[in-house]
């Protein structure tokens, strides 16, 4: 794995280059709150609530540098003493044209205080949007809990519907070793189908989220059980 160091240092040096190139920068942020933190299909917080936020630096060029973060709690895992999520990431983000778009980049997750599962991994990421489908996928050379190579490959589709927009989701997942899984699987897949509205200067948004992984597959866990996930967020 890389060092924590390097996010940072990649950031510092797009951020110079940006500076000298006179780039206009935009400066965003975001806060959520959700029932239950969910990535990739599986909880990340012991299926209770989790409080999340970030922000972004962008450029006219495309590229962005930002950081998010979420309390976390995987009290069933033994091995893993944190309760903070932190991501690191920078990328280049471009339309092709009114209707496709590219967006590539790196994402480093870091997770403070877990001195003994290994958590800390890194990814690539790269993802098509062709008019409301997207299509994308990540690879990481040493995934969480040092399970080494991953591949993940997704496509989604949104929907507009008024001042609501549904969205679908699948993801399949690709592991190298059996990991966080239990009962020798290497693979799974997830899925998700949410809506979503804007109100009161608010973002909400309901969602099932679920894998095709079997009860107590994850950490000895119902983690990748189907649930419904509400969410609360808000942008600045």
């Amino acid at each position: 794995m890389l060092k924590k160091a390097l996010p940072a240092a990649i950031a510092t040096a797009l951020l110079a280059g940006a500076a000298a190139s006179a780039q206009a920068v935009e400066i965003s942020g975001n806060v959520a709150l959700t029932t239950d933190y969910k990535f990739r299909g599986i909880s990340q917080s012991d299926e209770s609530p989790a409080i999340q936020g970030g922000f972004d630096l962008g450029f006219d060029n495309g590229i962005y540098v930002g950081t998010w973060g979420s309390s976390v709690d995987f009290d069933s895992n033994d091995g893993f003493d944190g309760s903070l999520e932190l991501d690191y990431y920078v990328g280049w983000a471009v339309p092709i044209n009114d209707n496709i778009g590219i967006d590539v980049g790196y994402v480093y997750y870091d997770y403070p205080g877990d001195d003994g599962a290994e958590g800390d991994y890194q990814e690539i990421y790269g993802s098509l949007s062709l008019w409301d489908f997207s299509l994308g996928l990540a690879y990481s050379d040493d995934y969480y809990g040092e399970t080494g190579n991953f591949m993940y490959y997704q496509a989604g589709y949104s929907l507009g519907l008024g001042m609501f927009t549904v969205d679908f989701h699948v993801g399949y997942n690709d592991l190298d070793e059996e990991g966080f899984l239990s009962d020798g699987a290497t693979d799974y897949t997830d899925y998700s189908i949410g809506v979503s509205a804007s109100w009161l200067a608010v973002d909400w948004s309901l969602a099932w989220v679920g894998t095709d992984l079997d009860d107590e597959e994850v950490f000895g866990t119902d983690w990748g059980d189907d649930t419904v996930v509400f969410t609360v967020s808000k942008s600045m």
